[in-house]
């Protein structure tokens, strides 16, 4: 069993770099050749949209937003299932160490290190998974960051100029948002609400595991030392990565409750 675990969360993670593309080419509209071709076509579709000066995403935008839609699906679905599997695979090593006995003291460091990388994996996983939920709820403000990759001249630069001087405008002087960058900045916002709320069922989530290690830790006897450490670990991990998401709760919840200025700090390459 934990063979076959192995293997197919082997699968998985190939198939989290290779499958996504061809999943989300397969849809309407098709895919890019590559990211370089992806990010030329956004540039251009976005162009397009500010000068049409609509809050509607013209039709090349939308063409670029729904196959990252897709993409992001594809992507969150697989780290979903690979997720699963390292748990169960974290679960049936960690059972494995505890009962190894007079097994050797080789055996014992080969189980517990095989069961630190896999919690490390699963954790990786997790994180993959609430951002690509995040690109999924949010695709127009995830595509954004591709916007910046490389040098923008042009047309481009001319754009991304137009809409740092309205953003700081609308700001310092309450001048009148174009729809456009309404869309923008309601988007970025959701961008963050999202994470934010993911951040915080994560939370809830790894403070009960940190309970329920604590609890277990608690009515385990002195004598069994080698699961009072593994729940003791698992305690403080999950304390601690709780800790570290709920950090992030906070940090997306500011961004999204003052989307603007943020968005402006991302223009900017403050973000």
């Amino acid at each position: 069993m934990p063979a076959v675990l192995v293997g197919l969360a082997a699968a998985l993670a190939a198939a989290f770099v290779v499958a996504p593309r061809t999943l989300a080419a397969s849809g309407p509209g098709g895919g890019f050749a590559d990211q370089r071709d992806l990010i030329e076509a956004l540039r251009e579709a976005f162009v397009e949209y500010w000068n049409s000066g609509g809050r509607d995403l013209s039709p090349s935008l939308k063409k670029v937003v729904d196959y990252w839609v897709r993409y992001h699906v594809a992507k969150a679905v697989i780290a979903a299932i690979l997720l699963t599997v390292l748990v169960a695979l974290g679960v049936l090593v960690w059972k494995a160490f505890l009962r190894v006995g007079g097994l050797g003291a080789g055996r014992r460091a080969a189980l517990a290190s095989a069961g630190v990388l896999v919690t490390v994996l699963a954790l990786c996983s997790l994180l993959l998974v609430m951002a690509n939920v995040q690109g999924t709820v949010a695709p127009f403000a995830s595509l954004l960051s591709l916007l910046t990759v490389g040098a923008a001249d042009g047309e481009l630069a001319d754009t991304l100029d137009q809409i740092r001087q309205r953003l700081a405008a609308s700001l310092s002087a309450g001048d009148q948002t174009p729809p456009a960058l309404e869309m923008m900045i309601g988007d970025f916002a959701r961008y963050h609400v999202v994470l934010a709320g993911a951040a915080a069922v994560v939370s809830v989530v790894l403070i009960g595991v940190s309970a329920v290690s604590w609890k277990k830790f608690a009515r385990t006897g002195s004598s069994d030392r080698r699961t009072r450490r593994v729940l003791g670990s698992f305690g403080v991990l999950s304390a601690l990565s709780s800790l570290f998401m709920i950090v992030i709760g906070v940090a997306n919840t500011s961004s999204a409750a003052d989307s603007a200025p943020a968005l402006l700090a991302f223009f900017e390459g403050g973000w």
